[in-house]
């Protein structure tokens, strides 16, 4: 199966009415200019419009080869971030800054669930080149055990920045990000690994307090499926607003109904975008819903999908599809980051009683 004609990302991304699709323009205040002018705009109106590369990939010209691009090199700009335990001065692996506006992705993630894990299944993450095979550990994802609903903890690489390169390992490890689900599967909570304000001393400062405060990073939504009507799961992802710089903009929630799952049902979609999965056609030959996967997904599952904005069904920000029992493929782009992704990837592989 082939894949659509990849187009050019968006600047940044928002829940804005005033959609310009040749600007692909979703920041939180209408654009002014024309698709004309667009190579002379401000950098600080947002990223610029590029052609996204995939890291090893050749298959169109929108997805031509990275080229002058070193694999390693693109890893480290692209992942690595400094982050602050305590006194410690860290780098974690794995940003929570969004894709690089050039790059999309291309990943595998592997689950393990022999013997004990079984019931609570590992995941990882790998960053692959499609040219050479060659592959990078990003993140692992474990499933809480007695837990009332689905819990995933993920966790990354970190290193102690005095310490030189050769003493740094994948064994130093920490908790990034949580994925919490409602009892029936059908919502999704994701969160970065902080404090949940509800747990948190009252008599604290208020202003220490919120530094610690978990960061929400996203929610996912499935369509409960009451009749059990045959077809794909229908489901909804939702992320805060951009920046025009396109930096994703960090809100910690204090109370329940300033998440983003309370403000999407309460119809509140200011700072929210909202974006679903692309709609597969019924194939008559194979008898199952099918999707353009460009090669990358080579089993139907319930699980496969692909993540696009309603108004621009050509972008595709995220697909994810199964290659054999314990395999799968998981690409991603602007604006989402690498903890993001990995996540809404997770909220697929769970048991969803109402959904299916």
């Amino acid at each position: 199966m082939r894949q659509s004609t990849t187009a050019p990302p968006p600047r940044s991304w928002s829940h804005t009415e005033g959609y310009d699709r040749e600007q692909r323009d979703f920041t939180t205040s209408n654009s002014q200019s024309s698709s004309n002018n667009l190579q002379n705009q401000n950098p600080a109106n947002g990223p610029p419009l590029r052609r996204s590369a995939s890291i090893g990939s050749n298959d169109d010209q929108d997805n031509a080869p990275v080229g002058a691009f070193d694999f390693c090199n693109q890893v480290r700009a692209c992942c690595y971030c400094s982050i602050s335990f305590g006194q410690l001065k860290l780098t974690a692996f794995v940003s929570f800054r969004p894709a690089d506006i050039n790059i999309r992705f291309t990943c595998r993630i592997q689950r393990h669930r022999e013997g004990i894990d079984r019931l609570n299944p590992r995941y990882d993450l790998f960053l692959q080149n499609l040219a050479t095979n060659e592959v990078q550990w990003l993140l692992t994802a474990v499933k809480k055990r007695q837990s009332q609903t689905s819990y995933y903890s993920i966790f990354g690489s970190v290193h102690d920045e005095s310490l030189p390169a050769d003493q740094q390992g994948r064994g130093n490890q920490v908790k990034l990000a949580k994925v919490r689900s409602n009892f029936l599967g059908t919502n999704f909570s994701i969160y970065s690994n902080g404090r949940n304000p509800s747990k948190s001393f009252s008599e604290y400062n208020e202003n220490k307090l919120n530094a610690d405060i978990r960061e929400e990073l996203g929610a996912v939504i499935y369509e409960p499926n009451i009749l059990g009507f045959r077809g794909p799961r229908k489901m909804t992802v939702l992320l805060h607003t951009m920046s025009k710089t396109g930096e994703r903009i960090k809100y910690r929630p204090t109370k329940e109904s300033q998440s983003l799952l309370a403000q999407h049902k309460q119809r509140d979609a200011e700072n929210i975008l909202a974006l679903h999965n692309k709609s597969p056609q019924w194939n008559e030959e194979t008898q199952s819903f099918v999707l353009n996967f460009n090669g990358r997904v080579t089993q139907a599952s319930v699980k496969n999908f692909q993540i696009v904005h309603d108004n621009d069904l050509d972008y595709i920000v995220m697909q994810f599809g199964k290659i054999d029992q314990d395999n799968f493929t998981m690409d991603f782009r602007y604006p989402l980051s690498p903890i993001q992704a990995f996540s809404i990837a997770l909220s697929s592989f769970d048991a969803k009683l109402a959904c299916e």
